[in-house]
This record gives C-alpha cells, structure tokens and sequence, in this order.
C-alpha cells in the first residue's frame, strides 16, 4: 500500500473511523504517520494526590472508587461525579452534562486523568481528559505518553494505538526531500527518528530537535514551491508588454490635491518599474490605515490606460465599490479615462451597458466586486489587475480574474499590516512595497477604553462632539439580537440612541440592507447629513468621511486586534483630533488582552503580530484559502527564523538547480503536495 492510499485501508480503520479521521485532516495513510500529538502527558512522574495543588493543572494516575451522576441547580444541566484513590489519599473528578461517562468509569478501573485542580468544598478535577489503563498497552504508563487530537467516535487512546500501528509499517516508505546538504549542515536529525521522536519522546531537547527539523522541513518545501512560482512568473512574457507613462499620467499627478508623500513617490516609482518590464508585475502594497494606497493603486491605473490598455480594480464590497467609482470618476474623467462601475447589484440595463463598454474598450478602468469576474465580462484590452483589501478573496476568484487574459500585471493590496513571517510564507512569490508613512497632518488617534457603566459620561462625550459639527461612527458586532450571544445588536442599539440623543441624526447601515438603502446611507454621513451612524464592521475597509472623529466599538472585547486597528482607521482621517472609544461589559481574559493590545500601540505591524499570535495566520489574511498554512508542525509566529533560513537555503537550491533535477525527492514533494495551490510549472 503506498502512502498516498485512503487512510481507510490501515488495518484497524474502515470506513466508519475513516469519516471520523476526516475531521482530523486525515485522508492518507502519510496524513496518519504525521497526525502529531497536540500535547503530552509525563506518566513517569505521576503527581500524587496528596500533592495536588489549586489552580494548578495535573495528571494523576487513580483507581475509580465510585461514581455518581446528580442533577445540577440549574434546569437541564448535570454533573458527572468520580471517586478516585490512588491507595493513600482521595480527590473527585467532576464533569457537567457527561452522564454516560459512568459507562467507562467503572469501580475498580485504573485511570489517567489530566486536568485543573479547583476546590469546591475540597479539591477536585474539573472537566478533566482521562483514559481507562489497559494493562496490556506498555505504551500508556510509564512513559512520556502522546496524546492526540480526538473526535466523536475516535478516542485518543485509540487514535495513539492506530497510529503506533501504522508507524511499524509505513514510516520506512517516508522520503526526504530535504537536501543531504542541508541536513548535514544544519545538524538534523533523519527524517524516520524525527517523525518516530514525535509521536514517542524520549525527552524535551531530542523532542525540540525533531520538532524544529520537521518544521524546517515544511518551510523549506514551500519557500521552494514560491521560489520556482517566481521564477516561471519572472519568464513569462506580459500580454501587454512594457507599459510607460504619458500624459495622462503627468496630469495625474499635477491634479493631486494633495502632497504625495515620500513613501508614495517611492512606491509609485516601483510600480511604473515593474509595468515597464516585459515580465508581468507581480507586487504586494502593504499600507497601514490612511497611508495613501489607493492614490498609489490609481496611478498604476493611469499608466495602463496611458499605454492602451484596460484596468480592472477589484474591491471586496458594494459600498467600497461605490466609493471608489465615484471617487476615480471625479479624478480620472477628467483626464479622459471612462471609468465604469460593475457589481451585482446592478440593473439589467445598467449591467449591459457596463458590459458594452468593457468589451468594446471604452471603459478605460473598470471598478467593481467580485462580479467582475464573471463568466459574461469580457474585456478588450485588459492589462492590469490591481486587487484591494486581496485576503477577502478566495484564491479561485482572483484566479478567475486574472484569467480574462494573458499574464496581466497584478497589484494587490491590503491595509491589514502582515507580520514578516507571514509575508514570506504566503506572498514569498511577490515583490513587496511599504507605505510606511502617513501624510502630513495627520494625528494619531487616541484610544480609551470604557465600561458600559460608563454610558451617561459616553453619551455626553458624543452630544459634545456633535455640537461642534463632528460625526461619530457607532459600531455593533450583530444585527439582530442573539440566544447565543449576550452581545449588542446593531438594530436595537440604533433605537436606544435615537431615544438617548435625540438632538442628533442617527441613522443605520449594515450589510443586510439593499444596495441602493446603503449607498443613500452612506452618501448621506459623507455629506454631513448624519450625525452618528450606526453600523456592523461593514465599514471596516475604505470608507473614508474626514469629518468623523469619533470611533465607538461596542462589545470591543469579541472583535481581533487587527480588525480594532482597521476599524479604529476609520477616523483620524482629517486635522481634527480623533478618538477610538473601546466599549466593553464582561470579557474573558482573553477579550482583555485584546483590547489591551489595541490601548498600547497604534503601530500595525505591532498589532499585527500580536494578532498572528493569538489567532493564528488563517485568520488574518483569508489564507485557509490557500491551504499552504496548513502546516503539521511549524508555526508562524514562533518559527520566524527557521522560515527566513529556509528560504535561505531553498534561494540557494533554486540559484544552482532552477528545474530541481538533482533534487528529484523535492520536485516530487512539491508537485504532491503544493503542484495544484501553486500551480507550479517549470519543475523538470
């Protein structure tokens, strides 16, 4: 059987347990060999339950004395309750609504338990995992024993037993594709020991050996994969060809309003650079809130029109599309450049005279959602790509886009800043640009942090504003009232305020409400005809209204740090100074450091690696689209320099042997496991 079979042919799997490893990641027979355990128990050194301390997490080993299920105070709810000794002292082991657990439990079962030790009365684990000993497994006592990630019908005893089988038989037909070089080099352990070390420790530093060379092992395969991604993009030849300012661009530039900053005019020369390579351009814009990259983004626009061609700006939703369109509109039209909005939203008519100009090439730059891709849209000329806030979209819908011709030059751009780490890993294939500069004038925003017991002073705080002609944004995390969550609707908060502050014009916008009720909306707080605007996180990305001072976040605690930090750039945008008001009830520990991430920088690098972190790559760019973070053992916001040496070593591979044809293990790795995401080309 080879290691790319269905994990349902391992002895011992079946059908049946083979959906379950599903939900595990689990598909293959390899996806088993390197199903890790997520953390350990030490049965060497068991702690006695006389040594039990409160607050503290422990595993103990204990005889089951008795067991007793009893209804809790609350209605519905029960609790689970075991005796155990371990023959010297006693302690209870407590579960809620787990009355079947009696069914293992049983008086007289040897246990292992791990879990925290609280004190009710006396002491006691509390929802504790636990595993029934079978004195006919060596391989649960005695020993540094792995535990595995379990799911409905798979315990992690069984998962551990399957696993150990599974080792015996397959892991000989493991392949390195790591260079002998660089296993030498670096003084790795072999591959077989490293996975084998994994699952069966022997202790923490030979543990921390095979972890970091199992981790460096998947950053140098993806480092490889995007180095050979650039180099077949780098050879590619542009449908365009070299595009190169001209007039329009010129006029561009002199009808600014405003100062271009250094870091734009650094930017901007790297862009024009790139649009005049034969090679399509291939750049990452990186910009923190309010650093100007939408007037970089445009003059790229400007140079392909310039030069005869069609841009196309993708933008994640209706309201930035329509923010955009009416902005480029009013800049570029008079420079002579049609610009033409297309979303789903449109009118049957309106959708066909949008299309018209498209293909005929009389929309010079069209500006829209993700219905610019569709199957109907067709383009004449089409030149360039440039993507806004790019991690809203999935990877199959800028493939499509890119697709309506051939090798376009592409910009994509995002205002959540991305930690190093995770530039290299998901972008490692583009050139990236910094906008590390804000225009002059701009004040940084101050942020405070309030309780709702604190709403009279709030409200006064907003009445104040309104007075001296300022907007404030109100920002709720739902719409409608939730069973499940004890958080703020925006609807219901939308009448308390007009009931609280009546003097102001209050209005409501959320992501519900047709397109033509947003638009009327958000037109209406731009112009000044709204006092206080009540909103989901729809207003999160683009919306730019100079006059709105005053950012309030309700339930702050349940938002990410990152996205706090964009909302919070909402307003700072004007010379007037600007305030972030962090609003909060109950919050988990959790939520507290959130939010005290958020009072202690306004720098959103900084944010962005607390946020990396504490949620994790997938969560901050969207990139559980690309499925190239799914990694086994590495981690992004520990591993940072293991990732850069990799990359090292797979720039020095690639320099010497571009096709991979003394690396034949690695070619076949790559094509295995990142040919499709990559789309890899060029490996002979």
């Amino acid at each position: 059987m080879e290691l790319s079979s269905p994990v349902r042919y391992v002895k011992g799997v079946g059908e049946v347990r083979e959906r379950a490893l599903l939900r595990l990641g689990v598909r293959t027979v390899e996806d088993l060999l390197f199903l890790f355990p997520r953390r350990y128990e030490d049965r060497r050194c068991i702690t006695p339950l006389s040594a039990l301390i409160e607050g503290a997490f422990a595993s103990v080993v204990a005889e089951v004395v008795s067991f007793e299920n009893r209804p809790a105070h609350r209605k519905g709810l029960s609790i689970a309750s075991v005796l155990l000794s371990d023959g010297r002292d006693t302690v209870s082991a407590v579960w809620f609504n787990k009355p079947h657990i009696g069914d293992m439990l049983i008086p007289g079962a040897r246990v292992a338990l791990y879990g925290k030790v609280e004190r009710w009365g006396g002491l006691q684990l509390s929802n504790p995992e636990f595993e029934v000993l079978d004195e006919s497994d060596p391989e649960s006592v005695g020993r540094i024993v792995p535990v595995y990630p379990a799911t409905a019908g798979l315990s992690p005893k069984w998962v551990r037993r399957i696993v150990f089988s599974a080792l015996d038989i397959y892991l000989p037909e493991v392949r390195d594709y790591l260079p002998e070089e660089t296993v030498r080099k670096y003084g790795f352990p072999e591959l077989h020991d490293s996975v084998m070390e994994m699952h069966k420790p022997q202790g923490r530093e030979s543990w921390l050996k095979a972890r970091n060379r199992l981790a460096f092992g998947e950053f140098f395969l993806l480092q490889a994969g995007l180095l050979l991604r650039k180099r077949h993009r780098i050879s590619a030849r542009n449908v365009s060809g070299p595009m190169k300012a001209g007039e329009k661009f010129d006029a561009f530039l002199k009808s600014l309003p405003f100062r271009l900053t250094g870091a734009q005019e650094r930017v901007i020369r790297e862009i024009a650079s790139d649009l005049a390579s034969e090679a399509p351009m291939s750049r990452l814009l990186q910009g923190d809130v309010g650093s100007g990259k939408t007037a970089a983004a445009v003059a790229a626009l400007v140079i392909a029109v310039d030069s005869g061609f069609q841009a196309a700006f993708m933008v994640p939703t209706e309201i930035l599309a329509q923010q955009h369109f009416f902005r480029l509109k009013t800049f570029l039209e008079n420079l002579g450049i049609h610009v033409e909005l297309l979303t789903g939203s449109l009118s049957r008519p309106a959708r066909r005279q949008a299309l018209d100009a498209i293909a005929s090439g009389g929309a010079g730059v069209v500006v829209g959602t993700h219905a610019i891709f569709g199957e109907k849209v067709v383009f004449d000329r089409l030149g360039l790509v440039v993507i806004d806030e790019q991690h809203r979209f999935g990877v199959m819908q800028k493939n499509a886009l890119m697709s309506k011709t051939l090798s376009p030059h592409v910009l994509v751009m995002t205002a959540t800043p991305i930690p190093r780490a995770l530039t290299l890993s998901i972008y490692g294939d583009l050139d990236v640009s910094l906008l590390d500069e804000l225009p002059p004038g701009r004040k940084p925003v101050k942020t405070h942090h309030m309780r709702t017991s604190q709403s009279g002073e709030l409200m006064r705080f907003i009445s104040d504003k309104a007075k001296k002609g300022r907007q404030i944004y109100w920002i709720c995390p739902l719409i409608e009232e939730s069973e499940q969550l004890d958080l703020s609707a925006a609807y219901s908060r939308f009448l308390d305020l007009k009931e609280r502050l009546p003097d102001l014009r209050v209005r409501l916008i959320h992501g519900q409400l047709p397109s033509d009720e947003k638009e009327a909306v958000m037109s209406s707080f731009e112009g000044g005809e709204v006092d206080l605007l009540v909103a989901t996180s729809i207003v999160e990305v683009g919306v730019d209204v100079p006059n709105a001072t005053v950012m309030v976040i309700e339930d702050a605690a349940h938002f990410g740090v990152a996205q706090l930090h964009q909302l919070r750039g909402r307003v700072g945008r004007g010379e007037e100074e600007s305030h972030c008001v962090l609003l909060t009830g109950k919050s988990t520990p959790e939520g507290a450091a959130r939010i005290e991430a958020v009072l202690s920088t306004s720098d959103g690098f900084k944010i962005a690696e607390m946020d990396l972190k504490q949620r994790g790559p997938g969560e901050i760019c969207g990139v559980r689209q690309h499925g190239v973070t799914d990694f086994r053992v590495a981690n992004l916001a520990r591993d940072r320099k293991l990732m850069e040496r990799a990359r090292q070593e797979a720039a020095e591979l690639a320099a010497k042997d571009p096709g991979l044809r003394n690396a034949r293990p690695l070619a076949e790795a790559l094509m295995s496991k990142l040919g499709a995401t990559l789309e890899l080309a060029g490996i002979a």
